[in-house]
């Protein structure tokens, strides 16, 4: 509008066409709508049109696809008989339905298939029918339309045949998040095997059949209990797929079916351990049959078969049952401490306290709550977290400055996304990507190292390692001691070790390039624990010592009562946000700029100095901010800094390195594992009068800051 209200494009008192204000009003009184242009080809939209999903995609018939190129084919069929040929002709082709696995494997595992198999079209394998003592279901069926159906089959069934497809409506709701069950799919589930799966245990539990179709044997049942081979292996025969899941109902009288779950978090987070017991009772009480499922005990989803036996006939009600239950238990799941996953301890109390709150929740129905244990039977069910900022405690202590809560100053960019981290910063002309190439090996010769092939690859611009260093003494850095070296030379001593650096056009390239750089090894004996260190008397010499009162022998023997044990401490990741990045920039005379995310630009440009040949007042290091740190980017930043520096400058261009989160646990350490053998003396009036302890700090293969942690400890 202008000064006098009118149209700003108002020119000699008369509105320009197309003004918002220049409008005819029809007879009806209504203002016609001003027509700008008939699209060719398009029906005009009228406002009081109503809108239709187009007649011709609801007509669309779904054909077989087939599309790719020399490297990597997609396969889309429509129908079963399609998909069972595809399999006899190409046994290895990888089935995808929702890909939430397989997106795992191609980017942590860099796995490849040449031949993908889209199966989400194909409306057989959607299909569910209610029948009379089962529920049948296609594999393909998304877990969104899964906990639909399970929602039909309790209230078509009843609440006490349908308990199988509550225990499954239970374990879907907090299984991912609702992106991941909009395509995730039983088949999935069952086809990767994953030893922590939610599904699992309820199949094999509820004593489920699957069916699997091939064209050598046409349909095939399976029963759930012979299903898993070993981790990641099942029965499925390499030219079948799944095609449906038969989940059988429950008893009408006397049978019990629970479904079990425990994460870091209630929901949208990966099991620690799954369960699913079903016990059948007969007359008394008597146990006729039993399936006590877990995931996350073992290298795939298991029963606990000692614990099943005992159970055979057993009175269900019975202390001594339940006693005797739980022995078994443990028997079953007798977890040594360095098992994958860790926790052992953790885990097994969760498998046997899983079972005792089956057991107090099913005699809570049979005989009433007399006697059970409340709080082992009622699901905790947890708010939404709310917070609000507390203003007043600060308020009586305001002084001029001191004492005033001020915001810190990069609070509102960082919480609105606005911060600036080390990869965000835009491309530089000409910036490479770089990719580091890791030993995978523990212990090693190190017999060749051939980058040929990956230097043929597209985008590819060059390779770095430890033949670009000015001199062999630059390969070695340290922070309290110089024990380790930037590219490893001839022997491995960790799996992780830098080998070289992939350098090229983009950081896919460079990652695709690293892989396919060729590595040979000769392996060596490797030390992959505590306790075969001390065996071994592998030390480094730092040994700190705190001894007050008589000797400790003399002292032990005189107490009244010995007691010993061992104490553990895990170690723990970093886990900062953003992973160890650099940016190395050349500069003109032999200088470079550095920005790194890292806690010591101090160390940053020492170290990238001498892996230049250059006087540290050429080296520029920049720290824009950190994505947290929490001390494990006090040194190990230096390593990725560096080395980004040798391949700008070996390249003659800006070279970024961003490593992933598989990368930086790798090459980063971690705080430190502790283990403790301790001797306590107590005499019969309680006092404790010595105590021998034996503490081991587990500082990895190189020193780095060991020393000064295990001295921290200390003080």
């Amino acid at each position: 509008m202008n000064e006098s209200g009118g149209c700003c494009m108002q020119k000699d008192g008369k509105l320009p066409a197309g003004c918002c204000r220049n409008k005819s009003v029809e007879a009806g009184g209504e203002e016609a709508p001003t027509k700008r242009f008939t699209p060719p080809g398009f029906i005009e939209l009228r406002p009081d049109q109503e809108l239709i999903f187009p007649p011709s995609l609801l007509k669309h018939e779904f054909k077989a696809l087939v599309c790719g190129n020399k490297r990597k084919r997609w396969l889309r069929p429509v129908t079963i008989e399609q998909l069972v040929r595809i399999k006899e002709a190409l046994p290895s082709a990888k089935i995808i339905g929702g890909s939430t696995e397989t997106q795992i494997e191609t980017k942590f595992k860099a796995l490849n298939y040449a031949d993908s198999v889209y199966v989400g079209d194909i409306p057989e394998l959607k299909q569910y029918s209610l029948k009379e003592d089962y529920l049948e279901f296609g594999a393909n069926i998304t877990l969104t339309d899964l906990e639909m159906v399970a929602e039909m089959a309790i209230e078509h069934y009843g609440p006490t045949k349908s308990q199988p497809f509550a225990a499954i409506l239970k374990q879907l709701k907090y299984f991912a998040g609702r992106q991941i069950r909009n395509v995730g799919t039983p088949a999935g589930n069952l086809a990767t095997a994953s030893p922590i799966s939610d599904l699992n245990p309820v199949f094999l539990a509820s004593r489920s059949t699957l069916i699997a179709q091939s064209v050598s044997e046409g349909e095939v049942e399976l029963p759930m209990e012979l299903f898993f081979k070993a981790y990641r292996t099942t029965a499925l025969a390499a030219d079948a797929v799944l095609t449906k899941i038969r989940v059988p109902v429950a008893k009408e009288k006397g049978e019990f079916f629970r479904a079990y779950k425990q994460a870091k978090r209630k929901d949208d987070d990966i099991a620690i351990v799954t369960a699913s017991l079903r016990v059948a009772l007969g007359e008394g009480n008597m146990v006729e049959s039993t399936t006590l499922a877990y995931g996350g005990m073992a290298p795939m989803t298991v029963g606990a078969k000692g614990a099943m036996a005992y159970l055979e006939g057993k009175e269900w009600g019975d202390p001594e049952v339940l006693e005797g239950a739980m022995n078994a238990l443990e028997k079953d799941f007798n977890l040594s401490f360095s098992v994958p996953g860790g926790m052992a301890v953790y885990r097994k109390s969760l498998a046997l306290g899983f079972f005792y709150r089956f057991w107090h929740d099913t005699i809570a129905q049979l005989k009433g709550e007399v006697g059970i244990d409340q709080d082992a039977v009622t699901e905790i069910e947890r708010a939404l977290s709310t917070g609000q900022r507390d203003q007043d405690p600060a308020v009586a202590y305001e002084q001029s400055v001191y004492g005033k809560g001020i915001p810190h100053v990069a609070a509102m960019k960082q919480t609105t996304g606005e911060a600036i981290y080390t990869d965000d910063i835009p491309l530089q002309r000409g910036e490479l990507f770089g990719c580091m190439v890791l030993s995978t090996k523990a212990h090693a010769m190190l017999l060749k190292v051939d980058p040929s092939a990956a230097l043929e690859l597209p985008g590819v611009v060059e390779y770095v390692d430890h033949q670009d260093l000015p001199s062999a003494q630059a390969n070695w850095w340290g922070s309290v001691k110089c024990d380790e070296v930037f590219f490893a030379v001839d022997e491995i001593f960790t799996a992780g070790q830098p080998i070289g650096m992939i350098v090229a056009e983009t950081a896919a390239q460079a990652s695709a390039a690293a892989r396919a750089v060729r590595v040979e090894y000769e392996e060596l004996p490797a030390i992959f624990s505590m306790e075969e260190a001390i065996e071994a008397g592998s030390f480094f010499e730092h040994y700190k010592y705190i001894r007050r009162g008589v000797a400790i022998d003399e002292a032990l023997a005189k107490a009244d009562h010995v007691f010993t044990g061992v104490a553990r401490m895990g170690g723990q990741e970093h886990f900062y946000l953003e992973t160890n990045a650099a940016i190395a920039i050349p500069k003109e005379g032999g200088e470079m700029e550095v920005i790194s995310s890292t806690q010591n630009p101090t160390e940053v440009q020492t170290y990238t100095a001498q892996v230049l040949g250059v006087p540290a007042n050429r080296v520029v290091a920049k720290v824009k901010r950190l994505g947290g740190g929490f001390g494990g980017k006090e040194t190990r930043s230096v390593q990725l800094a560096a080395i980004c520096a040798v391949a700008a400058k070996k390249a003659g261009r800006p070279v970024r390195c961003m490593l992933n989160r598989d990368e930086d646990i790798l090459t980063s350490g971690q705080r430190h594992p502790f283990l403790g053998r301790w001797s306590v003396g107590v005499n019969n009036g309680g006092k404790l009068v010595a105590l021998k302890a034996e503490v081991f700090c587990n500082g990895g293969w190189s020193q780095d800051l060991s020393v000064r942690c295990a001295l921290l400890l200390e003080s």
